[in-house]
């Protein structure tokens, strides 16, 4: 189980890192890089092609502004590719966002909420759930915890406001 992150900026570690920690806590190995699409595009276009041999099953690109990084992984890979778009311009991330969703038919990459790395964890970690039943029973058992603090939550308001 193996996920690649991968950032255009070290200046973007601190948004990633939640994506990291979650991954690793559910026993994901997690290989990550800083790898601009526009200044390291050899070593970038080096790294996909070890990660599409080596048991990588997805994609983490986290990048700002003009934000090609996620679009450059995904075209030269058929894995699946998740961007996250970084805030850090005037534009507040909607720059990174509007860039990595607009990616021509055939190249696809599924975007999350601008810096939104922890749901670019659980999505990677629901595509692998497809093959690995252990990651879909942790999940499943995550989201059973989720509804029950919910519930309680509802009762909370019930009991204080009444019906």
């Amino acid at each position: 189980m193996k996920v690649a992150i991968i950032m255009g900026s070290t200046s973007d570690l601190p948004k990633v890192e939640p994506a990291i920690d979650i991954l690793k806590d559910y026993g994901v190995e997690v290989a990550v890089r800083c790898l601009s699409a526009h200044r390291a595009h050899a070593g970038l276009s080096a790294f996909i092609e070890e990660a599409n041999s080596d048991g990588t099953e997805v994609f983490i690109a986290a990048a700002g502004m003009a934000a090609a990084l996620p679009g450059v992984v995904a075209s030269q890979t058929v894995l699946p590719v998740i961007g996250v778009p970084i805030s850090g311009s005037n534009l507040e991330g909607m720059d990174a966002l509007l860039s990595i969703v607009q990616m021509p038919p055939g190249i696809p990459v599924a975007t999350v909420a601008i810096n939104g790395s922890k749901n670019a964890a659980y999505l990677a970690l629901q595509i692998m759930a497809v093959k690995h039943e252990e990651i879909k029973n942790r999940l499943l058992g995550e989201r059973k915890e989720m509804e029950e603090k919910a519930m309680s939550a509802n009762a909370e308001v019930i009991a204080k406001y009444g019906k």
